[in-house]
């Protein structure tokens, strides 16, 4: 394909009608005549939302279907207009180089392409309006959180473009290079893959290496960017004991770049997650499922990995594990547009270079679908809708499974006795076995509310499954309201 652009030699026709908007690509039509034209403040907008993220090209002139307006009918006056839109609009002065093509019908666009710029803030100048690009659009204005919260992705993006001076370039892990390489089927050198990511640069005929490429491909990254690991904490309980009360039972700490962390994390929570029984109501067979689906757990791995504050060292990616919940935790904050609120929605990207190699070797999926689906896995398996946290610059995903010790701990003979016996239970017991499988040690008041049947006639069907050796009351009382009922443990 014949390039269309002097400035990126990358542009061609095919890519600028065809390609889907996305982070770095956004079409402008011009619009019509009156109200309906183009406002040049509304294509700043669009410019100033670029320049708080990733750079990028807008392109003026084409419809987002890739129609072309032809800028050689528009009115001088309004190009003028067009041309000037940074000048007139934008604060402070912007990287943004105006190019003038033509596509092979003819037709003229405005190619702007918009700069990175990791120091500064940009915003209108008449309004003071902060616009920040998000996925394939443009968010905002910000609010004065948000604002805050730009300026700090800023400082990381800083952090991710630094050149380490004193790198060794034997600490490269070629293999995992090469794996990426093939897989993008790039037909370069390594070196000439890592300039073009803008992961490392050349000066004076040596290689310069940035932070994102020793996190993404060193063979010990911890060696340069302190705290750049995993650790995994097993708790003995629900709660985090010290002192004397101190319940840690298993503690590992997982090194290496980010794709390989992320496969030894995979292998090493794969055995460390226990399984637990749930009882099919249509067979009355009890089917081993794992203890969190691992779309939930590993996505949160990927995650924390890819949006963490690497700046903030002292802070590795944290995974606890208690009894009832699975805490993954990073340093944050979130990103600027970002809350714990809107987070299933809202697309963001933190850490561009790292996410972009994640995204293209396959380990993370563009625009937040990773959260997605952390939050339709847990569903999936009838487990609780996952928690975020935001707390003193710590994001925290909770997942929670709080009867999955009591779902292990049923015996083996007790479930034989249930699936063999499940045909004559009525549908009362049948309902009262589903749901103390799902709920730990409930009372007979809260199974009856929850399955919709008289406290009464729920005694008797729960009195009848203890006498034959199905539960236990957990009660020396031999009136107590309050008594609890679990599965019988022998």
């Amino acid at each position: 394909m014949v390039s269309l652009s002097n400035i990126d030699p990358g542009i061609t026709e095919e890519y600028l009608c065809r390609h889907p908007e996305n982070l770095y690509l956004e079409r402008k039509s011009v619009g019509g005549v009156g109200r309906n034209k183009l406002k040049p403040s509304k294509l700043a907008s669009e410019i100033i939302g670029m320049l708080n993220a990733d750079g990028g090209v807008i392109v003026l002139g084409l419809a987002d279907d890739g129609g072309a307006d032809d800028l050689n009918l528009i009115p001088h006056e309004q190009l003028l207009q067009y041309e000037k839109v940074c000048q007139n609009f934008i604060s402070p002065a912007a990287d943004v180089k105006l190019e003038k093509v033509n596509l092979q019908s003819g037709e003229l666009i405005y190619l702007y392409h918009v700069g990175q710029n990791y120091e500064n803030m940009y915003e209108q100048k008449d309004s003071h309006h902060v616009f920040k690009r998000v996925g394939d659009s443009n968010y905002g204005p910000l609010d004065n959180q948000e604002v805050d919260n730009l300026r700090h992705d800023k400082s990381l993006r800083r952090f991710e473009d630094q050149v380490v001076e004193d790198f060794d370039p034997n600490d490269i892990d070629i293999q995992t290079l090469q794996s990426y390489k093939d897989h993008l089927c790039y037909e370069g050198d390594l070196d000439d893959l890592l300039i073009k990511r803008n992961l490392a640069l050349k000066k004076d005929g040596k290689m310069k290496y940035r932070n994102s490429a020793i996190l993404l491909f060193s063979k010990d990254p911890d060696k340069y960017i302190p705290s750049s690991y995993v650790r995994y904490v097993r708790y003995e309980g629900s709660e985090q004991g010290v002192g004397r009360n101190y319940n840690v039972t298993k503690d590992e700490r997982l090194e290496g770049n980010i794709p390989n962390l992320i496969n030894k994390t995979k292998g090493f929570m794969t055995n460390a997650l226990g399984d637990f029984y749930f009882l099919n109501m249509k067979t009355g067979r009890f089917e081993r499922v794992p203890e969190y689906p691992e779309d939930a757990w590993l996505e949160g791995v990927v995650n924390a990995l890819y949006h963490r504050s690497y700046n903030l060292q002292g802070n590795c990616v944290y995974i606890k594990h208690f009894d009832d919940r699975l805490e993954i935790s990073n340093s944050g904050p979130l990103p600027a547009q970002v809350t714990v609120e809107n987070i299933k929605e809202q697309r963001f990207s933190r850490n561009p270079r790292i996410g972009r190699v994640l995204f293209e070797s396959g380990y993370v999926r563009e625009l937040n679908e990773g959260v997605k689906r952390i939050f339709s896995s847990m569903a999936q398996s009838m487990l609780p809708t996952p928690i975020y946290k935001d707390d003193n610059d710590i994001v925290t995903l909770i997942l929670e499974n709080k009867v999955a010790r009591n779902r292990r701990a049923i015996s083996a003979s007790v479930k034989d006795t249930i699936s063999s016996n499940w045909t004559n239970y009525n549908d009362t017991e049948q309902k009262i076995l589903s749901y103390i499988m799902r709920h730990s040690e409930p009372t007979m008041k809260e199974i009856a509310e929850n399955i919709g049947v008289s406290v009464r006639y729920t005694r008797a069907c729960v009195n009848k499954l203890v006498a034959n050796g199905i539960l236990d009351r957990l009660s020396e009382k031999t009136r107590d309201k309050n008594a609890k009922y679990v599965f019988k443990r022998i």
